[in-house]
């Protein structure tokens, strides 16, 4: 249920970009915040969920597929103004000795992805950074990547920061979302100037390993972090000697009947009868040994079960010239009616429904179960582990910044230059831009060859210190434009960090989140 928070006090600044103190352009503004997993229970189902069977949807998972793109004639020079003296948040991480200077850059250990499941239900993915909060548990990137602004506007599922994502590896946990602040206006009018969220997390969690449970534990777990094993033995000695190794599992052995028959040539049944032949074909012998003392063809003048087909013949068939005889097998009997021109001959097939001898025996199929469940284990506070960059508004247009982030996708003329696979980067000075297409009269752009898919959410850094892998967040990627009309895209483009977004952020960076596990 989203509600809003008031906001009011100084700005503490420190010396390296800021003026001196002084008090943000909004003195009381209310701040939209949203619930992303109100209680460790509802973020431990949501950690299950990414590192459970849905790991394939995590490595699956596209870019947010937003409008996240601008034509030139939509890019103009803008005017994005202070709203209040220039003001810092310092970084948190290795406070150690600088590292010597590098010519290469050395990437930020806070940037990352976060994933989430979009309005269509699929796993999709945003660029984002730690930074820094009183309880270390802060995520910024663009406020779409956070929140679906569609018809039904609602916080984005099942959300997740990865810091240092590559390929299913989570290399410093995952990091469940508890709770999301942006400003009034991207809430409610989508305006592209304040395009921006912050999110503070629960502690990362990661995998255990898979421990076995009970079958009873096993029951509890969600269905997409546990798994069964099943064993088959030959014999109840095998099984008690395996049950016995193995306290945790389940004997699930089964016992069924089997009933095999054979022919009892002492009886005969009616014909039809359960479990009886029908038509066997009987000896000559056989069936007049049934049928000693009874008289007349028809049914009742034999014994029950027994009985023959008769089929008349020609005389080449019949082969022989007495009056009847028996095949060599004694199964059938030739014979023949009639003199002279009206002889005919027939063919008698005997039958005998023999009865049965039933011998019925238990049959033990032996059989036990294994159950796991994927523990999750804490992994501690997200600043502890890969820092937090400081904050950095009201600061001069014009002055060089670092973009960090995931770019995916083509050029307008089908260049796939970005994978969206690793973490990219991109160097250049600030100026205002507006673009109309997204509300944005405030905003600030630099040159990037970032495409727009993945890049949604990258960290703009100033003063980054190559070192120490940190400096201060002075923008986050909300659109990207070809603005020369060769289709390349060479400029990305941020809101305007002022008072305004400090205070979204001073909504946010005091609320501690806690453990999941």
């Amino acid at each position: 249920m989203k509600r809003t928070v008031a906001f009011s006090g100084l700005v503490a600044t420190a010396g390296l970009l800021a003026a001196g103190l002084a008090a943000p352009a909004q003195a009381a503004d209310s701040i939209p915040t949203d619930v992303l997993a109100g209680t460790p229970y509802a973020a431990n189902q949501v950690a299950q969920f990414w590192l459970g069977e849905a790991r394939a949807k995590l490595i699956g998972a596209t870019p947010y597929n937003v409008e996240t793109k601008a034509v030139a004639k939509h890019v103009s020079k803008g005017g994005p103004a202070p709203d209040s003296k220039p003001g810092v948040v310092p970084a948190i991480g290795d406070e150690k000795k600088a590292v010597a200077k590098s010519k290469n850059v050395n990437l930020p250990k806070t940037t990352g992805k976060v994933f989430f499941l979009g309005a269509d239900g699929e796993a999709h993915w945003c660029s984002a950074t730690s930074v820094q909060a009183n309880y270390r548990n802060l995520v910024a990137t663009a406020g779409h990547c956070v929140y679906d602004t569609g018809k039904n506007a609602h916080v984005l599922d099942k959300w997740v920061f990865i810091p240092g994502y590559y390929q299913g590896k989570t290399p410093w946990g995952i990091y469940v979302g508890k709770q999301a602040f942006t400003h009034y206006d991207f809430d409610v009018y989508e305006d592209g100037d304040r395009d921006y969220a912050f999110v503070t997390v629960y502690n990362g969690v990661s995998l255990n390993g898979a421990s076995e449970v009970t079958e009873a534990e096993y029951a509890k777990y969600a269905a997409n972090v546990r798994d069964v094993k099943s064993y088959d033995f030959k014999t109840e000695a095998e099984l008690k000697a395996f049950l016995k190794d193995n306290p945790k599992a389940s004997n699930k052995s089964t016992k069924t009947t089997d009933t095999t028959y054979e022919v009892d040539k002492t009886k005969v049944v009616a014909k039809g009868t359960e479990h009886s032949t029908l038509n066997e074909s009987a000896t000559v012998a056989e069936f007049l040994s049934f049928n000693k003392g009874k008289k007349g063809t028809e049914p009742g003048g034999f014994a029950e079960g027994t009985g023959f087909t008769e089929t008349q013949i020609n005389r080449d068939e019949y082969k022989g010239y007495k009056d009847s005889y028996t095949s060599e097998d004694g199964k059938t009997l030739y014979f023949k009616t009639g003199e002279g021109d009206k002889k005919k001959y027939f063919k008698r097939t005997f039958w005998v429904n023999y009865g049965f001898k039933a011998t019925t025996k238990e049959v033990w199929t032996y059989k036990a179960e294994r159950y796991f469940a994927l523990a999750l284990q804490d992994v501690g506070r997200l600043g502890d582990n890969v820092g937090g960059q400081g904050l950095a508004y009201n600061q001069k247009v014009g002055k060089p910044v670092y973009v960090f982030g995931y770019p995916s996708g083509s050029h307008p003329d089908g260049n796939h230059a970005f994978s969206g696979h690793t973490l990219k980067w991109t160097y250049g000075k600030t100026f205002p831009v507006q673009v109309a297409a997204i509300k944005g009269e405030e905003l600030v752009g630099t040159k990037s060859s970032f495409t727009g898919e993945g890049a949604i959410g990258s960290s703009w850094l100033l003063n980054y210190n190559n070192g120490r892998r940190l400096g201060y967040l002075n923008g986050v990627t909300i659109g990207v434009s070809d603005t020369d009309g060769n289709n390349r895209y060479d400029t990305s483009f941020s809101p305007y960090f002022d008072g305004e977004l400090y205070g979204v952020y001073s909504a946010a960076k005091n609320l501690w989140s806690g453990k999941i596990v």
